[in-house]
Formats: C-alpha cells, structure tokens, sequence
C-alpha cells in the first residue's frame, strides 16, 4: 500500500472533534472508513474545508441515518443506486456536511475509481484523529501533484465514465489556482461533448464555484479551450465573431469575459499585483469606503449557496447574449443593439431556468441583465433626479447595488487599454451618487401616506390592479418630494385615475 507522511496535514480542533465522534461511532460497530477527496485534499493544503467525504465498508443509507441521529444531523439521500448518502451537520459545527460513500473495493482500487489524483487520497478516519501523524494512502501521486500545482486525472476511463468531472477538474484549477496537466487537458477536450449528458444542476454548481473563484474569468476561458462552454453555455459560444461599434476594444464574447475579468479584480478582498488594476481597485474601494455595506450585500448568498458576487460574474457573462439577435445597421453605417437589455434578460432568465436556479436566482440574473445600461443612462444629463432613482431601485429590486458594479465591469471590457481615468471616476461619481441615495435618502422615506383601503374608500374603487398602480404612482411621488401629505397623496390618485381614463 503506496503511503506518504502527513507532515503537514492541519485539521482544526472543533472539526478534529467531530470526526472523532464519527471515528468512536464506526469504531463501535467494527467499521472500515476512510477520509477521502477534497477533504484531504485541502487540509494538505492549509485551506479551509466544511465539507468531509468518507468511504464506508457498509451500506452509507442504514449506517447513515444512525450517524445522523448520534451527531443530531438532518439525513439526506444522495443517490439511491450508489448508495450515497449525506448528512447535514447544525449550524455552527466547523464541519457542514459528512458525505457517505460505500467502500466496495480495498482502498487502492478503489482510490483508483477517483477523478483526479488529488483527489485520490486516503486516511484511515481513526488514524486522522489519532495522537499519532496519519499516513497518507496516495497510490495515484496525488501528493506529487498537490507540489507541483498539478491537476491530473487518474484515468481517461474515469473522466468519461461521468462527464461532470471534465468540469470538475477546471474548476479546481480555478479554486486552487492549478495548472492542468497536457495530457489530461487532451483528454477532457476528446470527452467535452460528453458534458449535455449530465444532470443541468451539476453543471450549474460547478458553474458557480468557479465563478465565486477570483479566477473566474481564467476558468471560462480553459473551459472554452477545452470545447466545456459550447456544452454548458451555447448562448454565450454563440457571440463569438460577433462585431461591436468601434468604442469596443473586443468582438461580444471577448467583451463579456472580459467583463467578468474586471469583476476578478475589483472584487477581490485584496489589492491586485497588476499596477493596472491594484489603481482600479483603490479607486473603486476608496469611493466605497463610505457604504461598508456593500462589501456585506455582495457576499451574501442568494440561494443554495451560491454568492451574490458569483451570480454577478454570471450576469456579467450574459449580459450581452441578445447582441446577435438585436443586430442592426443605420444608413450610416453605424451598428446598433436596440433592446439587447431587455431581450437578453428574457434569455438569461432562460439559461438560469435550464440550469435549474432556484426563482430568486433567476429573477437576481435577469435583473441585472436588464438593467446593466441604466445607471448611466439616468445620469446622462446630470445627477439622477429622486424619481429616476426611486424607479431604479424598484425596477432593479434586490440586484440594485449589483448592477451598480457590472455597470462599472461593463465599462472596463468595453474601452479596454484605452480607459479614459477622467471617464472611469465620473463612472465613480455616479455610482456614488446612487449608493449614497439608496443607503441614506431612501431610509428617510417616510411610510406611505395612504393605503388601499384609503383609495378605495375614497375614489370609490374595488380591489385589484388599478389600486396597486394607483398606489405606486403615488410612492414614487413621495419619494421624488412631490407630495408631502395624504390629502396631496389622494389628490394625486384622483388625478392619475382621470388621466387613465378608467369609468368607475
């Protein structure tokens, strides 16, 4: 049995206590288990880790539910014909959810079954929370490939036998920051075709985590080498070539990584290496120092995990997927995109329904596909006035402030190296300006001044769509200052319901 020294394999204290726990449970009924995979993987690698795999010499779906209930966890079936199982640790354990897998075969062979060497990794679990330093059962050389930066598969037969692990291995490479071994590379490109077979809601989590990555935009440019994109995205493969005016340094596709390459550097945590993009960054963080709640709202998770900034990168990668359609040329020969907002927010929202997003999803990428062009299109002639704010952050909802940084990407990827910095802070300026409305002038909106019930008493109406229109023209009233009281509120109605032409 191939092994290696654990010389440098960290686990935390709390999650070393739970797998301890775990060890003590399978111990008692004489069962074999292993860590395996990711796990492993990154604790070699110092990284943080909530998430253990562990291969067992029994049935993962009966031992499983008594796992569950020793570590007062929710059990969740995986997959019925593998016998996988998962649980789901409460809220504040170090480890988030235990991954059960049978163990059919002795542990080389089966580490043999593994995707990628580096994920072909073994401990036994008793000796992981032993006083003693575990040894490592590394019979692939994953352990050479952690060293060398090296994602490598175990075997072709492996990758085709489950195209999601084509996927998988380019995004490790953008997580962790690998290279992707010749070879292997060679192999994913001859399978890409493969990757249509998979379930739409794998494809969709490898997605994402490759987006939440700051290498988001080096991920989608392997993918698309390897041939993985035209599977995954057709949408987006399909503006390749596709001209822009000359005010663009690139053709569609180019632009829309390219915008999600200056949603790499802007939003990252740290200041980036390239002197270009470390004084974008300063810039934008500087102007930002005065909403700390931006930073908070672009981290938060939008649903099933999946990160606000992450489903930004994705809108930045849509947002431009109806310019083919929308194609026009004017007798003066230049080219237009009428409507490209509107029309490529009905095909995200598309994209993200294939990829099985949740409602919220979908409705946060078709937002910000639709309203990419709008925070400078209401500061065209100045500051935006209260009312065009208000509409904007009505219409864009809960993907306001998002909008606000693809606006800013968008800018980036369409001038390129011939950024104009006098342009670039009066992008600043104006999305300043938005944000310092949105977190103080909207909070001192007082409550509305009337209710329904209030318009219907007093116009005579019954329920339905015309009080909520009637309503809403009012709000936005009051938030542009131009009405103060409820009588000025129902004279407004009044008015609106006879401009409207409606016969009560």
């Amino acid at each position: 049995m191939a092994q290696v020294e654990a010389d440098s394999l960290r686990i935390d204290p709390q999650t070393r206590g739970v797998l301890a726990e775990v060890a003590s449970f399978l111990d008692a009924q004489s069962l074999e288990a292993y860590v395996v995979g990711g796990f492993l993987r990154d604790a070699l690698l110092r990284r943080e880790s909530n998430d253990v795999d562990l291969a067992v010499a029994a049935d993962p779906l009966s031992v499983g539910r008594e796992l569950a209930d020793v570590l007062a966890g929710h059990f969740v079936r995986l997959h019925e014909e593998h016998k996988a199982a998962r649980i789901v640790l409460p809220v504040g354990e170090a480890v988030r959810s235990l991954d059960l897998l049978p163990l059919r075969l002795e542990i080389e062979a089966d580490l043999a079954q593994r995707d990628l060497t580096i994920n072909a990794m073994a401990v036994p679990i008793e000796e992981l929370v032993g006083e003693r330093e575990p040894s490592i059962i590394d019979p692939c050389g994953g352990r050479r490939d952690l060293d060398e930066r090296t994602v490598r598969m175990v075997r072709p037969e492996v990758l085709r036998a489950d195209a999601l692990r084509l996927l998988r291995a380019v995004r490790l490479c953008a997580e962790l920051d690998f290279a992707l071994e010749p070879e292997t590379a060679a192999v994913i490109a001859e399978y890409a075709p493969l990757l249509f077979q998979t379930a739409p809601e794998r494809q969709r989590d490898e997605l994402m985590r490759i987006l939440a990555t700051p290498r988001a935009a080096a991920g989608l440019r392997l993918a698309d080498e390897l041939g993985l994109l035209e599977p995954l995205l057709p949408e987006v493969v399909a503006t390749k070539g596709e001209e822009q005016p000359k005010e663009h340094q690139w053709d569609v596709f180019d632009h829309s990584l390219e915008t999600v390459v200056a949603l790499d550097a802007l939003l990252g945590s740290e200041e980036p290496a390239d002197k270009r993009w470390a004084r974008l960054w300063r810039e934008l963080w500087g102007e930002m120092e005065e909403f700390p709640a931006v930073r908070e709202h672009l981290e938060e998770e939008v649903s099933q995990g999946h990160s606000r900034t992450a489903h930004l990168k994705l809108a930045a990668l849509l947002h431009d997927i109806a310019k083919p359609e929308t194609r026009t040329i004017e007798d003066g020969g230049r080219m237009r995109f009428f409507g490209h907002a509107q029309a490529g927010a009905v095909r995200a929202a598309a994209v993200a329904r294939r990829l099985r997003f949740s409602g919220a999803e979908v409705r946060q990428v078709e937002a910000m596909v639709k309203e990419h062009l709008r925070p400078l299109q209401i500061a065209h002639d100045g500051p935006p006035s209260r009312r065009a704010l208000y509409r904007y952050f009505r219409d864009a909802g809960e993907a306001g402030i998002d909008v606000l940084f693809l606006s800013l990407a968008d800018h980036l990827a369409t001038v390129g190296p011939r950024l104009d910095w006098d342009d670039w802070r009066a992008h600043l300026g104006v999305v300043g300006y938005i944000l310092a409305w949105r977190f103080q002038e909207e909070k001192a909106v007082p409550p509305r001044l009337i209710t329904g019930h209030d318009l219907m008493d007093a116009l005579g109406l019954t329920p339905g769509p015309l009080v909520g229109r009637l309503l809403e023209a009012v709000q936005e009233a009051q938030a542009a200052g131009e009405v103060t009281t409820r009588e000025q509120a129902l004279a407004l109605a009044r008015q609106e319901l006879e401009r409207t032409g409606v016969e009560l």
